[in-house]
């Protein structure tokens, strides 16, 4: 009966196995992972078969058993699938050791694609990361007799196979645990791999129920129990499944107690082969901030768990959670294989369209709910400009702001709203930056705006800075800081005030010369403003200088912002009162410099700055105010 052969591993096998055990795998418990996806192949080709061949009546029901022994230190993977017959053992369990291992060596060097899912070869010696010896009892679906065979090795160099009795169709494979393997005999540990993996398998994955007794000890009892239980929902036809379903699915992996607030089923098909089901939470979790922060995408092949995987969406969009489930990706992966698979990017540049797209269309057709979206990731969603050039249009749409249109802390404004409301001749998309939406709608530099009745975006979010540096247009028109270089209105502005601000600096240019010899370093120049109405004073960087905002953000920070290139200039507003009694004409009198610098740290003030000398600007102050 027993018939024993032993074959001889090939050279190369002894580095094929290094580098599956010790490369090409992250973790030592995706052993169980693999095998059990080799018995659900098993029992697919049987189901397959018995469709093909009308032997429906003599299939038994598919199911997949886990049996561990605590006193042997053994693992077994039963499963009721087609089986093996003694030359598809040799065959398959030694296909890495015949003329294709050198080329599957290569290919993995060379980070190609290796489709090895549901096929004995790389994932079942996966099983060596955690067993010295390995032994595979199987028998063939419809074999006229018991004859199984049994096949085993201890990865020495060779395996050898042998005719034994078997009873039952199908195939057990038996795991003898290295010593630093045996904490995984153990029914709590196996049965949270088993969900952590495999929780979606279509096939029941069972084990024998146990329970502990006084002193903690892990008692085996005779009744089998289902260990996954979570049904796939995203293979279904999504006229299948109810909201209710994909609200209880989500809740059931994502651990938020809410519902979310918006979610997205979809498969594609074509060259390019996967499901997704994305979910947008209605609240932004604690950890959105968190640089350490898992990725809320799972990643599946064939409803096999890979791995959480922080390449399928971009950065702006981490707090989306759901499940991607492709078959045109291995199993048989590490994590840094996986960031250079062709696959996943082409995945994640659908993906983010697809999000993107359905975002857009909730803004209209949902206005209100949009809002509620906005204040949790308005700010996250802000970053995508400056990391995601090839979509920065479509995000451009989803941005929302506040404006002086409507004057209130509100963030409902789009640019296609600003856009519509554009008078005709106007050149640019106006926005101003600051520390806080008051500063901002205070701001002195929005007098000539608010005269004009030209609209201008309030930003005041710390990342709107950066966010604004990477949109410079949208749908054809520049977008300009009121606060930076000269501020050119076009023909809002009328003639003959151009002409009065020509005659005005030229006349007074002797005033202006002697308030920039008082400032000093300070400034580059001070000029005659066309911004302000009714303020005396502001001061604007240069068109390419670094905003009084950023550079406040920067020295909060600890960094020096200012730089030769990068001192303000002071613009002086010649109408105002206070410059008419105490500037333009008194330019000899003794309180010209203490008026100038008054003037200036006002300025900065209204900006936001840190005066250098507060103590010295509160006494200078007071001396006038007595």
């Amino acid at each position: 009966m027993s018939n024993k052969e032993k074959f001889e591993f090939q050279t190369e096998i002894k580095q094929l196995l290094n580098l599956v055990i010790n490369s090409l795998y992250s973790n030592r418990e995706i052993f169980l992972r693999e095998l059990i996806s080799n018995s659900l192949d098993a029992c697919e080709k049987l189901r397959y078969e018995s469709l093909k061949s009308d032997l429906s009546k003599k299939v038994s029901s598919p199911r997949i058993r886990i049996v561990f022994n605590t006193e042997d230190n053994t693992i077994e993977i039963q499963d009721n699938g087609i089986g093996m017959s003694r030359e598809e053992i040799v065959e398959n369990l030694g296909t890495i050791a015949k003329s294709g291992t050198k080329k599957f060596l290569e290919d993995i060097k060379e980070q190609k694609k290796s489709q090895l899912i549901g096929h004995f070869g790389i994932g079942f010696y996966s099983a060596y990361i955690v067993s010295e010896r390995v032994i595979v009892k199987s028998l063939k679906f419809g074999s006229d007799n018991s004859c199984g065979v049994s096949w085993e090795s201890s990865v020495d160099g060779s395996f050898t196979v042998k005719n034994i009795e078997k009873s039952n169709y199908g195939t057990t494979i038996i795991l003898f645990l290295k010593e630093k393997s045996k904490d995984l005999c153990n029914g709590w540990k196996l049965r949270e791999i088993i969900k952590k993996y495999s929780n979606h398998s279509s096939i029941s994955i069972e084990m024998l129920k146990t329970e502990y007794d006084k002193e903690g000890k892990e008692i085996i009892k005779d009744d089998w129990e289902t260990v996954n239980t979570s049904g796939a929902i995203w293979t279904k036809n999504k006229t299948e499944v109810k909201d209710q379903d994909y609200i209880a699915f989500y809740k059931s992996f994502s651990y938020d107690y809410t519902d979310p607030l918006l979610w997205s089923h979809s498969k594609v098909e074509g060259n390019l082969e996967y499901t997704s089901l994305l979910y947008i939470p209605t609240k932004a979790p604690f950890d959105l901030w968190d640089n350490e922060r898992k990725s809320g995408i799972s990643l599946y092949s064939q409803r096999v768990f890979i791995m959480n995987n922080n390449n399928l969406l971009p950065s702006y969009l981490r707090f989306v959670k759901g499940i991607v489930d492709s078959n045109d990706i291995s199993l048989n992966v590490s994590r840094e294989i996986l960031q250079k698979n062709e696959v996943v990017h082409k995945i994640r540049k659908s993906m983010v369209k697809k999000l993107l797209d359905l975002l857009k269309k909730v803004s209209i057709q949902e206005p209100e709910k949009y809002r509620d979206f906005w204040r949790s990731f308005g700010q996250v969603i802000k970053e995508g400009p400056a990391e995601d050039y090839e979509n920065k249009q479509r995000i451009s749409n989803l941005l929302r702001f506040s404006s002086t249109h409507s004057d209130i802390d509100d963030s409902k404004v789009s640019f296609e709203d600003y856009l519509s409301r554009m008078k005709s001749d106007q050149k640019y998309i106006y926005y101003i930056t600051s520390e806080s939406f008051n500063a901002a709608r205070n701001n002195p530099q929005l007098e000539i705006f608010r005269k004009k009745s030209v609209e201008v975006l309030l930003l005041s979010d710390r990342v709107d800075e950066w966010m604004i540096s990477h949109l410079d247009e949208v749908q054809g028109k520049k977008l300009k800081s009121i606060t930076k270089g000269n501020l050119d209105l076009g023909s809002i502005q009328e003639d003959s005030e151009k002409k009065l601000h020509e005659a005005t600096r030229e006349k007074f240019k002797d005033v202006l010369t002697q308030m920039k010899k008082v400032l000093g370093d300070r400034v580059s120049e001070v000029n005659i403003s066309t911004r302000l109405t009714n303020s005396p004073s502001c001061i604007v960087v240069s068109e390419n200088g670094m905003s009084m905002h950023l550079q406040k953000m920067m020295s909060d920070a600890g960094r020096s912002p200012v730089t030769n290139n990068n001192k303000p200039s002071l613009e002086i507003n010649f109408k105002h009162q206070l410059i008419i009694e105490k500037i333009k004409n008194n330019p000899k009198e003794e309180s010209f410099s203490d008026w100038t610098h008054i003037l200036y740290n006002q300025a900065l003030l209204s900006e936001g700055a840190q005066l250098e000398d507060p103590s010295s600007f509160v006494v200078l102050l007071n001396k006038y105010l007595n």
